[in-house]
């Protein structure tokens, strides 16, 4: 049995819109409290309080607020869950100290795990969810298998979704006996060592100048009010504005975040195709162990280097080799440009600008990107 995650699309009423707000709101003020005791421990000496500790602390957090009551009471105790895990990334992994959570985050979310069957699929497009009950929703497959959970978050443009974690039987793919090396690339995604070139699509730039044209009044719409409301306040209004009171910035917001969601979806679904693909027709594949965080650092590729998504790449490749029964095998990519595949010669340093070079040794003619396809394939 596997676990998957199928992200689902919930249509939920203006009563049930209004639960969901405020169990982020219980959640969040219970990640603050609990936080905030965390870090007034450490202050004052004090041990760490594992997840454990934290679930009877959160006993004591409805006895004091009696409105935490109405949340529901799973969702609490994936907060003190979650901020375990990141405080045992900060001991363990050094990772950055866990912060506050705000209301004006435009993502919010909340997870609460199946018991009795009170996550259930009803039909085709009805779903039961914990303190909800019956809603819509619509989905692009079939849910089998056991429901372990579901986290609800909302979008940054208002859109409600319902994430299921079932544990469920995934059919290995058949076997190929074939393997293949990827190199990745800017000008390609992907170059395999079979010479097929996976080109890049710059989906930034096919919604660009409309996202800019948002972009634009988004920001002077938001000069516009923070002035009112510094008038506001100058002339001592009792209840001055706030920047969610301006219905024209509002709008202006959500067009952004439209496009942003529709750029970011269009390159997870080309990412997906690809990632599928290649599990598909291939049993061992082979891929460069990039650091896309230090290649950022080059100010004239770092847009284009974000928009090929190197790491959620890798990340597909990882859990689909896994489902399928394939292999995924990361090699350094130390001078696989510059090593001749065919006699192995060290050519030395070739700039980007070089896509195709002649071995000096072996004469032999070498495009770039497919030269280091095929000595990953052979690392």
């Amino acid at each position: 049995m596997t676990l998957k995650a199928i992200k689902t699309r919930i249509y939920p009423n203006e009563v049930q819109k209004q639960f969901i707000i405020d169990n982020f709101g219980y959640c969040r003020k219970v990640w603050n409290l609990l936080l905030d005791m965390q870090s007034q421990r450490h202050d004052n000496g004090g041990s760490y309080v594992n997840e454990f500790g934290m679930n009877y602390l959160i006993k004591q957090l409805k006895a004091e607020n009696p409105y935490l009551k109405k949340a529901e009471s799973t969702s609490l105790l994936h907060v003190s869950r979650d901020l375990n895990h990141g405080f045992q990334k900060l001991f363990k992994e050094h990772k950055g100290y866990p912060k506050f959570k705000s209301r004006k985050y435009p993502k919010q979310s909340y997870q609460s795990n199946s018991v009795n069957g009170n996550i259930q699929v009803m039909g085709t497009n009805k779903i039961k969810l914990p303190k909800l009950g019956i809603m819509r929703f619509r989905c692009g497959r079939e849910i089998t298998g056991k429901i372990k959970n579901v986290t609800i978050r909302l979008s940054a443009t208002g859109k409600y979704y319902a994430i299921l974690l079932v544990d469920t039987e995934i059919e290995e793919l058949p076997k190929t006996t074939n393997a293949v090396g990827i190199d990745m690339g800017v000008a390609d995604l992907m170059i395999t060592s079979n010479g097929v070139k996976y080109p890049t699509i710059r989906f930034d730039k096919i919604l660009g100048k409309k996202k800019h044209y948002w972009e634009k009044r988004l920001a002077r719409r938001r000069a516009l009010a923070k002035q009112e409301i510094a008038w506001d306040r100058h002339n001592k209004v009792l209840e001055p504005r706030e920047l969610s009171d301006f219905k024209n910035y509002q709008k202006a917001k959500i067009m952004v975040a439209k496009y942003s969601e529709k750029i970011a979806n269009q390159r997870s679904n080309y990412l997906h195709n690809l990632s599928k693909s290649l599990v598909e027709q291939y049993d061992v594949i082979k891929i460069e162990d990039l650091k896309s965080k230090n290649l950022m650092k080059n100010h004239k590729l770092s847009r284009a280097i974000a928009n090929q998504s190197w790491g959620a790449l890798r990340t597909q490749l990882e859990y689909k080799c896994a489902w399928y029964g394939k292999q995924l095998v990361t090699v350094s990519p130390y001078k696989t440009s510059q090593i001749c595949s065919s006699c192995g010669y060290d050519d030395g340093k070739h700039t980007l600008d070089i896509r195709a070079w002649t071995c000096p040794n072996c004469h032999a003619e070498h495009d770039r990107d497919v030269n280091a396809a095929k000595n990953i394939l052979v690392a």
